[in-house]
C-alpha cells in the first residue's frame, strides 16, 4: 500500500512539473501565416503591435529592430545658424518588451514594442562640415523591421521561437505605416 502511494504521489509531481514547463510549439502572429503586425513611425522611434499565438506558459521577450533607418538632421554652427540638408549615416534602432507568463492566455498575448529613440545630438557632428558644429537628428525614416520573440526568456537570451522580417515599400513618414506598404515573412 505504501509503495502505491509513493508511486501515485510521484506521478502527480511529474504531471505537475510537466504542465508548468509547457513551452512554445508553433509560435506565429495571430491571424495565421499571412498575418502582419501594425507599425507606427513615431518620428525618432518605430512601434510594432500585434498578437502572438502558439505560446507556451512562460515569460517571453519581444524585440523590435530596424536597421539602416534614414536620418534627417540639421547642422548648426557656433553662430547658431542651422544648415539643413546634411547626409548623416543611417542608424540602427532597437527596443524590447518583456511579457510575463501570467499575460499569456491560452497561448495568446498582444504585444506593443517600441524602439528606443537615438540621442538627439550626434556626438562629433560627423554629417556636418566640421566637428565644431552641432548635429541634431530631426527625424528617422524606416525601411525595414525585424521582430524576434524569445520564450522562455527573462533576460533577452532565451531561445528564439519566432522571427518576423518586414520590409516597407517606401521609407516611412511620421504616423501609421499603411499596411499596403508592409511585406513580412515569418520563420
Amino acid at each position: 500500500m505504501r509503495r502505491r502511494t509513493i508511486v501515485f504521489v510521484s506521478l502527480l509531481v511529474l504531471v505537475g512539473l510537466t504542465a508548468s514547463v509547457a513551452v512554445a510549439a508553433s509560435v506565429h502572429l495571430k491571424g495565421g501565416r499571412n498575418a502582419e503586425p501594425a507599425f507606427t513611425d513615431n518620428g525618432l522611434s518605430l512601434t510594432a503591435s500585434g498578437a502572438l499565438s502558439g505560446l507556451g506558459n512562460a515569460d517571453l521577450t519581444v524585440t523590435l529592430l530596424s536597421n539602416d533607418a534614414e536620418v534627417t538632421s540639421t547642422c548648426t554652427n557656433k553662430g547658431n545658424n542651422p544648415a539643413p540638408g546634411q547626409n548623416p549615416a543611417p542608424l540602427d534602432v532597437l527596443g524590447s518588451q518583456a511579457i510575463p507568463a501570467e499575460s499569456v492566455i491560452n497561448g495568446n498575448v498582444p504585444f506593443n514594442v517600441t524602439t528606443v529613440a537615438p540621442a538627439s545630438t550626434i556626438e562629433g557632428a560627423p554629417g556636418c562640415p566640421n566637428s565644431n558644429w552641432t548635429e541634431t537628428i530631426d527625424d528617422l525614416a524606416f525601411t525595414n523591421a525585424t521582430i524576434i520573440v524569445r520564450q522562455p526568456d527573462t533576460n533577452g537570451t532565451g531561445p528564439i521561437v519566432l522571427t518576423v522580417t518586414c520590409t516597407f515599400s517606401e521609407p516611412t513618414e511620421d504616423g501609421a505605416v499603411p499596411s499596403r506598404d508592409v511585406s513580412c515573412t515569418q520563420s
